[in-house]
């Protein structure tokens, strides 16, 4: 962290002058990403990510220079290998004390999925989750997830220092090894990973579940890439906050915090623009035309997330090149795509130091809610899509029962989402009363769009 960080935190902090609805998109002339480099230094948002420390500066005799990816090495050339990523995160556990790195899954091929944590040793911690390149051929997150790993690693200012002691940062580098070695969406068994977080068939489903039952991360930050459909679709950054209805208000409302008032305006202020996610816009006027994706479908992690009581954002940079210099040039297109995954992380540090009160009042209410167990629970719609009635439990069961068969089948995925059961018989009975109430119809209920099994519901209570 620079001395500047204070300049930069005064800078980026929601003012309410600005509205990112209402910022224009940059003009883009010559190569402008490049030179909006130094202007990215200068507008730093984070307490704690894409630290503005130039390698250049590092005597070449130090025991301990920080190690670098092999994007960085070949100057965005090429992305970095998995066994440099390996090598790469043991040297960073081997020369910070604050990081830590453990196997969490093994993939169908046999490649680890690795888990990094920094700092957070505090019990009262804030914990933030990293998801990076879930889909394997969209790899500029993963990129700004291990520069940031060792970033945050190696900075010994204050501003880091105290933000790490209060925050725990987890980052899941690589999320889907074997579709990155191969440049495919989904793994190696073709599935996509981000359309399975309710069946939790794949080991990297699995893997990120047990993770966010265990750590019980407060913001959920998911990092991917699109293809744009110029001119309606065509923003440096999209992204978007969980919109499944059965999201609590207030983890909704600090998502939209999180998107709008802070990644977008980091993003804007270092030269990148950005939309919603899915939302075709007309050039000319701005206003949307189309939705073609986005939606509150519940097995993809933006809305996993929400449900499972997480401030959560999805953000997704532009593949394309955007000039003629970036398409005779890959290396440009791919340093531009980091630097915008970089500038949106920014805002995200900022949202978490600035506003973390809020964040753990927010999702410590929703994880309680549920034992109220009052209100109805949604199997279809989103914010901006209201469900249909049919799709409204208004009165939900007390629980869902199974028989023997059925718990055999679903016990292990019910305790990976964290939800408790009790046997019954040589079945199981399942009480919605519980932090999972709004999950649980969505994994048990018949009329649920991606249910595991068809619970007998319960309404004898």
């Amino acid at each position: 962290m620079t001395p500047r960080i204070a300049r930069a935190l005064r800078f980026l902090a929601p003012r309410p002058s600005l509205r990112p609805d209402a910022v224009r998109t940059p003009r883009r002339t010559g190569a402008p990403h490049d030179r909006r480099t130094a202007v990215r230094t200068m507008v730093l948002a984070a307490l704690a990510a894409a630290l503005a420390v130039p390698f250049a500066t590092v005597p070449a005799e130090a025991a301990h220079r920080p190690p670098r990816t092999g994007f960085e090495l070949s100057d965005g050339a090429r992305w970095t290998g998995q066994p440099e990523e390996q090598s790469f995160l043991a040297a960073v556990d081997r020369g910070s004390d604050r990081v830590s790195v453990d196997r969490i899954g093994t993939t169908e091929e046999g490649r680890p999925l690795q888990l990094v944590r920094i700092g957070g040793h505090r019990p009262t911690s804030n914990t933030m989750l990293l998801i990076c390149s879930q889909h394997g051929n969209e790899p500029s997150g993963r990129e700004a997830c291990l520069s940031t790993v060792r970033d945050l690693a190696f900075a010994e200012d204050r501003a880091t220092r105290d933000f790490l002691s209060r925050t725990r940062v987890l980052v899941l580098p690589t999320a889907n090894p074997d579709g990155r070695a191969a440049n495919t969406r989904g793994n190696a068994d073709g599935v996509d990973i981000n359309r399975d977080h309710i069946a939790l068939e794949t080991a990297e489903g699995r893997a990120m579940a047990a993770v966010i039952r265990d750590r019980r991360p407060d913001v959920i930050y998911d990092l991917h890439e699109y293809g744009a459909t110029p001119p309606y679709y065509d923003k440096d950054l999209f992204v978007l906050w969980p919109r499944n209805p059965n999201v609590s208000d207030r983890v909704h409302e600090a998502s939209q915090t999180l998107s709008d008032r802070y990644v977008r305006t980091a993003a804007t202020a270092a030269g990148f623009s950005s939309g919603l996610y899915g939302i075709w816009t007309d050039p000319v006027t701005g206003d949307p035309i189309k939705q073609t994706a986005g939606d509150g479908q519940e097995r993809i992690l933006r809305n996993t997330s929400g449900i499972k009581h997480a401030v959560g954002l999805l953000i997704e940079s532009r593949v394309d090149a955007l000039t003629d210099e970036e398409k005779a040039d890959h290396a440009l297109n791919q340093r531009r795509r980091v630097r915008s995954q970089q500038a949106a992380l920014d805002g995200l540090f900022a949202f978490t130091g600035q506003q973390r009160g809020r964040i753990e009042a927010a999702t410590t209410a929703s994880r309680l809610a549920g034992f109220a167990d009052r209100g109805p629970v949604h199997l279809g719609g989103a914010d901006n899509d209201p469900a249909e009635p049919d799709e409204i439990l208004q009165d939900p069961p007390c629980g869902y029962r199974l028989d023997a068969a059925q718990y055999a089948d679903v016990r292990d995925e019910l305790a990976l989402h964290g939800v408790t059961s009790r046997r019954e018989g040589d079945g199981a009975y399942v009480p919605l009363r519980q932090s999972a109430r709004a999950l649980i119809p969505l994994l048990l209920d018949e009329r649920a769009t991606y249910h595991l099994t068809n619970g007998q519901a319960d309404t004898a209570c």
